[in-house]
């Protein structure tokens, strides 16, 4: 695996379950990651360090994963440069509404990507980091191009399968 370009940020390690698939979408790419627990409440100096040095360790893109208040993405984002993706957690409380909201209502100037609430949201934030290194490295390009295509034909078959059973009860 490749030195790490993406961080992956949490705000607690219970958080881990839901947002493990940012990782696994990074691993089919085999792009480095290095994954860290930090909260922009409990440890605000912390998460300024980390965010302020990021770069300085070939880090070029920063996710960022908390539920409820999830302040997180917007304190890292107030402290770097880079692109920060913001990841809503689900909570028990709101089911996420709640961190979608904190995460999705950054005030101008402060960028924040943000990514669903649930199933599809930390794969995709995973697979937008890749789309983003992507456009400055031709052989991510190529793959993130490929992994596109398999999609497509996955579908297709997908469609081919089912026009097969509705063809076959009629």
């Amino acid at each position: 695996m490749s030195h790490a370009q993406v961080a992956i940020v949490m705000g607690s390690d219970s958080d881990w379950p839901k947002i493990c698939k940012a990782k696994e979408a990074l691993d089919e790419f085999d792009v480095g990651c290095e994954v860290h627990v930090m909260s922009a409440h409990r440890t605000p100096d912390r998460v300024a360090q980390f965010a302020r040095e990021a770069a300085g360790r070939g880090i070029r893109i920063i996710i960022a994963a908390a539920g409820g208040a999830a302040h997180l993405a917007g304190v890292v984002a107030a402290h770097t440069s880079l692109p920060v993706i913001g990841l809503p957690v689900p909570t028990a409380e709101l089911g996420g509404l709640d961190s979608l909201l904190s995460t999705v209502q950054m005030p101008g100037d402060v960028p924040v990507a943000t990514m669903a609430v649930g199933m599809g949201g930390p794969r995709n934030a995973g697979l937008f980091a890749v789309q983003i290194l992507a456009l400055s490295d031709p052989v991510l390009a190529e793959a993130f191009q490929s992994f596109k295509q398999k999609l497509e034909e996955k579908i297709i078959a997908k469609d081919d399968r089912l026009k097969e059973q509705l063809h076959g009860s009629a």
